[in-house]
């Protein structure tokens, strides 16, 4: 085995019970790993520790003399690249190489940033923030999806089609009806986004090791400054659970599995096989063989992205699985959770581009609505109103019916094919005119009839796409709500620490009296 390093100078980590430095293999595979979230946390974890120093002077733990010098250089590093910083995974995680630096420049006094937490609390701290930025970038994404199926939605919703199920022709619908049911999704996946924000959007600071901190600190204060919705209730919970985590994993997870939905059944509309719709150029990729292929390249990325997400999401919940308050779950959390949603909102994008570019042809989709006996269950109900028949013998009488339109290669039913199916099945003639049979198979008066809430009908489904829009105006305005209260909070915050580290000139001695 390897002898680990002697103590690197300046490594803080030590205790009376840890008397060499950590071993490579501990390095490679642990400290690395930390110290490679150091770009994802750089800037959080200087926010937290900023407000941490002005928490401590407020509460009087610190006198403004003893915060300033140490204010100065957190200040310093606040808008500085994280490549420019010297992180080394020597020292463990990104905040002990801070601590090093920061005692290198300081000496002693850097200490007293330490007073009344763990270096645990900056990290959650910094993740946090992180992970409230990228659950508003993806709902932002989320939300411009649906808007995009929502044009398509609103431009096709007298746009006929045989919907499908198990990729058979179904019944006379709408494609516009059919698309929107996908933006009805995406809506809920705003709800979710929402929803595991508000769960990110909760403070761990003021926690101390796990059960608080018995200085003096206002932990709903601190919260504020940082622009966290709410301080955690429990302090513990605060800093050790990561059910949040899995929460915005879940939500990004969903919001893609929509995606990847949609883009799978354009895979196959999109064939020439089918020839409903076309995919935009760009999204498309050549075959370098086949000069005639024209291969829909954007949608199996965008099923192989969301595959990939619940793997992810599973590996997170699989590392939750360990006693509480321990690093399994955090150590890999980090990287991984933000990895996740940066990849979750590339996709949605990518989504969205594909339902912005998609050309449908009409003609087609309209041809499909009248073939393959797509009104058979029109029929059956006209039959069952019109005749008091109960609904399973019409349906015999319907089937009976395209059973032997088949077997004639009949593309149609007929009047005395329908009369003699209905002989068969309840032993007497019905009196089906032409007029009838051609009303309750006619795809425009099946679609038109479908007009109840939610239904397929053209004025539904612009309704639908109107209350999608409205919606996602609600969003965009709950978004830009959050993004306004983080950038106040974190301008309040600066203005304060920059008084704080001003130079602080010595009291002016009193004028003696004549």
């Amino acid at each position: 085995m390897t002898r680990p390093p002697e103590l690197p100078e300046g490594y803080l980590g030590t205790t009376a019970r840890i008397t060499s430095g950590p071993a490579p293999e501990l390095v490679e595979a642990g400290y690395a790993l930390e110290t490679a979230d150091a770009p994802l946390l750089h800037r959080g974890l200087t926010l937290a520790d900023v407000a941490h120093l002005v928490e401590l002077t407020e509460c009087g733990a610190l006198t403004p003399d003893e915060a300033a010098p140490v204010c100065a250089v957190l200040l310093e590093w606040l808008d500085a690249p994280a490549a420019s910083f010297p992180y080394d995974p020597v020292y463990g995680d990104a905040y002990n190489s801070r601590e090093r630096e920061l005692e290198r420049i300081l000496g002693p006094a850097a200490g007293r940033l330490h007073l009344g937490r763990t270096r645990r609390e900056a990290g959650r701290i910094a993740f946090r923030l992180a992970l409230r930025d990228r659950l508003l970038g993806l709902h932002a994404d989320v939300a411009a999806f649906a808007d995009a199926i929502a044009d398509q939605e609103s431009e096709h919703a007298a746009t006929l089609w045989a919907d499908h199920t198990y990729l058979q022709p179904a019944q006379p619908s709408t494609f516009g009806h059919y698309l929107g049911g996908f933006a009805e999704q995406a809506l809920r996946h705003l709800d979710r986004i929402e929803a595991a924000y508000d769960r990110a959007d909760v403070s761990p600071a003021g926690a101390g090791g796990a059960g608080g901190t018995r200085l003096p600190m206002d932990r709903a204060r601190l919260a504020r400054r940082l622009g966290f919705g709410s301080a955690g209730a429990h302090t513990r919970d605060a800093m050790w659970s990561a059910d949040a985590l899995a929460d915005a994993l879940t939500a990004a997870a969903q919001a893609t599995q929509t995606i990847a939905q949609l883009a799978s059944d354009l895979e196959i509309f999109a064939s020439p096989a089918f020839g409903y719709v076309t995919l935009d150029a760009s999204l498309c990729r050549a075959s370098v063989l086949m000069p005639q292929k024209r291969n829909p390249y954007a949608l199996p990325v965008l099923r192989g992205g969301a595959g990939t997400l619940i793997g992810r999401l599973t590996g997170l919940l699989a590392t939750g699985l360990t006693p509480s308050a321990r690093t399994d779950n955090w150590l890999y959390a980090y990287g991984e959770v933000a990895g996740a949603l940066d990849l979750a909102g590339r996709l949605v994008r990518l989504g969205r581009a594909v339902a912005a570019g998609l050309t449908a042809d009409a003609d087609a989709l309209a041809s499909q609505a009248a073939s393959h006996f797509t009104a058979g269950a029109d029929l059956a109900e006209e039959l069952s109103l019109r005749f008091r028949l109960d609904y399973r013998t019409a349906y015999r009488v319907v089937g009976r019916a395209v059973a032997d339109a088949l077997s004639q290669q009949q593309p149609e039913l007929t009047v005395p094919g329908l009369q003699a199916a209905a002989k068969q099945i309840t032993g007497e003639p019905l009196p089906v005119t032409a007029d009838l049979l051609a009303a309750a198979t006619d795809p425009l008066s099946a679609v038109l009839a479908r007009d109840g809430l939610g239904g397929a009908s053209p004025r539904r489904v612009r309704e639908h796409a109107q209350a999608v829009t409205r919606r996602i105006a609600a969003a965009h305005q709950w978004n830009s709500a959050r993004r306004h209260q983080i950038a106040a909070a974190e301008s309040a915050l600066i203005t304060t620490a920059k008084t704080l580290a001003s130079p602080h000139p010595p009291p002016t001695p009193a004028t003696p009296a004549t």
